[in-house]
């Protein structure tokens, strides 16, 4: 095991015989390791927390000023999306806990994997079963002498008990793979929770962006709408030439094709709403949210570093992967050693029935056997080596996950940073273009200024105003990313 890794695991510090190379060491390696009780492969550890004291390096000053304020330390509640304060977006989000299909598999996946945990569990225990035969049969006289045995009929029924000695602990290291397993797809439940949790609410979100962008521009086609027939009236009576109307309607035209694609949009974002929550479309109509109802929480909680790993599924997920392929080299390792077996049978035989339950029709046996491999191409040898691989990589996976879900953060955290900026600017941006539109048309009607100005000043108003609305929903839409990215679960 290379020094990079050896931090995760603590090996027992096994005698210079527990590698087989002989029949010999065989032998003594498995007396030695059934007085000592001994479990083969890597006894599992988790990895220690990350020393990273921070996600970025990069100082949140925006974030700050705009009044949001980060707690460090502090976790997610588990419902994460109650901090918006939305009522509709609380209920929706229960609707889909109850409703979604993919929720319901991995809980159906959950209790399979649990299932086959238990069921393991029974090979730490004898096995009873029951055999009964009724048969035919002639005793040959060359292994018996020329003593006449007819052909008779025989009768046999009794219980039998066999036990597979784990004295190299190699039934214990599968139960404790199978236990990984469990705890697998516990945390994947745990994902499947958050990502259903988080596209509900992404989706609401998106719904009311939408809804806010098509409300602002049909406000805006109205003020092209007020636009062209002053231009028309101004025709009409001799002031403005034809050059004025033709340009006033082209605006009208240009602003009246940016609703479909929102429209779409808008269809696209209840549509999947309506997905999430287990209905059709046609059967479910989800809420109309209102972008102004989603209220951006003042106080975002920042997980640490260290307790992120321990919250975020799909780290707890590779973690238990590594588990589970940790123990799979114990199992590999204990397959290379010789299988004890114990048994003991109780027949009741006999050439009638009525005879069957007589006490002079009592057999007996108690065996022990030892089976293990001599030669086998060195396949054994390959399947442990295949284990130690496979733990390998899933340490490489679990070490991978780690970074991306850090540089995850660290994005979200920028993020917000410059969405506050952002929102900043546009709002600046608004007051500046409300305020320009307002003398550019005074000016037009004063005769000072041509169409164009007007159609220019109208045209960074718009331009203004559905910044600031998509400024808001990405600020809001980084929120959710970030509590998402802090592993906000805890699963209903």
């Amino acid at each position: 095991m290379s020094p990079r890794n050896s931090h995760l695991y603590a090996v027992r510090d096994l005698p210079s015989w527990f590698a087989p190379r002989s029949a010999t060491a065989l032998t003594l390696g498995a007396v030695a390791l059934l007085l000592a009780g001994c479990a083969a492969g890597p006894d599992f550890s988790a990895p220690g927390p990350p020393t990273s004291s921070s996600y970025t390096d990069a100082p949140l000053t925006e974030l700050a000023a705009s009044g949001t304020a980060l707690v460090p330390g502090q976790a997610p509640p588990g419902q994460w999306w109650t901090v918006f304060s939305a009522p509709r977006l609380n209920e929706t989000v229960q609707l889909a806990l109850r409703g979604n299909r993919d929720l319901a598999a991995a809980q159906k996946n959950l209790a399979q994997a649990a299932e086959i945990a238990h069921a393991s569990t029974a090979a730490l225990y004898p096995e009873v079963d029951y055999n009964a035969a009724i048969g035919r049969q002639k005793l040959g006289a060359a292994s018996l002498g020329d003593a006449g045995f007819p052909t008779f009929t025989y009768y046999s029924v009794g219980p039998s008990v066999s036990y597979v000695l784990d004295y190299t602990g190699g039934v214990h290291r599968a139960i404790e793979a199978q236990g990984a397993q469990v705890d697998y797809q516990r945390y994947q439940l745990d994902a499947a929770y958050l990502s259903l949790t988080g596209n509900v609410a992404l989706a609401a979100l998106h719904i009311a962006s939408a809804r806010a962008q098509i409300d602002r521009l049909e406000y805006l086609l109205g003020e092209d709408e007020k636009n062209l027939e002053f231009v028309q009236k101004s025709f009409a009576a001799g002031s403005v030439s034809r050059v004025d109307v033709l340009s006033a309607q082209s605006q009208l035209a240009n602003d009246q094709t940016l609703v479909p694609p929102l429209r779409q949009e808008l269809s696209v974002a209840r549509h999947q709403l309506s997905v999430l929550v287990g209905r059709s479309p046609a059967d479910w109509a989800p809420p109309d949210f209102d972008l102004k109802e989603l209220v951006a929480p003042q106080r975002l909680p920042l997980t640490l570093p260290s307790e992120l790993v321990h919250r975020r599924p799909d780290i707890l997920a590779a973690e238990a992967q590594l588990h589970a392929a940790a123990a799979s080299v114990g199992v590999a390792t204990a397959n290379l050693y010789p299988q004890i077996t114990l048994s003991a049978a109780v027949d009741l035989q006999a050439t009638s029935p009525g005879q069957l339950f007589n006490s002079s029709s009592v057999v007996g046996a108690l065996m022990a056997g030892l089976a293990g491999p001599i030669f086998d191409h060195g396949a054994r040898s390959d399947r442990q080596r295949a284990a130690q691989d496979a733990m390998q990589a899933a340490l490489d996976y679990y070490e991978q996950t780690v970074l991306a879900s850090f540089g995850q953060v660290a994005d979200v955290l920028e993020a917000l940073d410059h969405d506050a900026q952002m929102e900043r600017a546009q709002q600046r941006a608004v007051e500046a273009a409300v305020a320009s539109l307002e003398l550019t048309r005074q000016s037009y009607e004063a005769g000072n200024v041509g169409i164009l100005q007007v159609l220019d000043a109208q045209r960074s108003n718009e331009q203004a105003q559905l910044g600031q609305v998509r400024a808001r929903a990405q600020r809001l839409q980084d929120a959710m990313q970030l509590l998402l990215a802090m592993g906000g679960l805890a699963s209903q």
